[in-house]
């Protein structure tokens, strides 16, 4: 025993300060001995550990935010609404229902394996949606047709909260139903390639 305790020991090294579980970039410097708290810029990001620097945004990533915040507030919704009135528009115009019978697949699955991807009959479904035609529509694409009421009132009561600041009832979607729709949409997939009546009339 040399009665050298690692306090006594010359050049010892300095241990690293204590990790705060609560930062979000690693640990936080103490302050100086007695319990005061480290001195921090008065320019300083509230919520960010001091000793830390923040990284700027880009150039590009502050023109949007500007042009964000300077916007009207209906400028983002309306957006939407012209991005889905073109899908719309396109779905009539073009009618996937007329498509020649030697026409190839559009699908990059099916043209390769034969078999119907995930989506596959969803443009006709809506079409036939669009055209009040639902058992046509569910033929094609059932779990489309299940879920475009809650895609259709999600989008409403978004766009209505952002524009026009209307608070419509809330739809509780958590990660347990999204989990449960998933895994549906995963077994209709695979029923609807099933070689075997009745599962043959899911085959588009």
């Amino acid at each position: 025993m040399s009665g050298v305790t690692s306090v006594d020991r010359a050049g010892a090294e300095p241990q690293p300060p204590a990790r705060d579980p609560a930062a979000p970039h690693g640990p936080v410097p103490h302050g100086p001995v007695g319990g005061a708290p480290p001195e921090v810029p008065a320019d300083w990001p509230v919520g960010y550990p001091a000793g830390y620097p923040v990284a700027e945004p880009d150039r590009l990533t502050r023109f949007v935010a500007r042009l964000y915040d300077r916007a009207p507030r209906w400028v983002v919704p309306l957006a939407a609404v012209g991005c889905v009135a073109a899908g719309i528009g396109y779905t009539l115009l073009s009618d996937p229902t007329r498509s020649a019978p030697d026409a190839l697949p559009t699908c990059l699955l099916k043209l390769t394996t034969g078999l119907d991807c995930p989506g596959c009959g969803g443009t006709r479904a809506l079409w036939y949606v669009l055209h009040a035609d639902l058992p046509a529509a569910a033929r094609h694409h059932f779990l489309f047709v299940f879920a475009l009421p809650f895609l259709a009132y999600l989008f409403v009561a978004w766009a209505g909260r952002q524009a026009f600041g209307w608070r419509l009832p809330e739809l509780r979607i958590g990660p347990k139903l999204i989990s449960g729709f998933l895994a549906a949409w995963l077994a209709f997939s695979v029923v609807r390639n099933l070689p075997w009546l009745p599962f043959t009339a899911l085959y588009v």
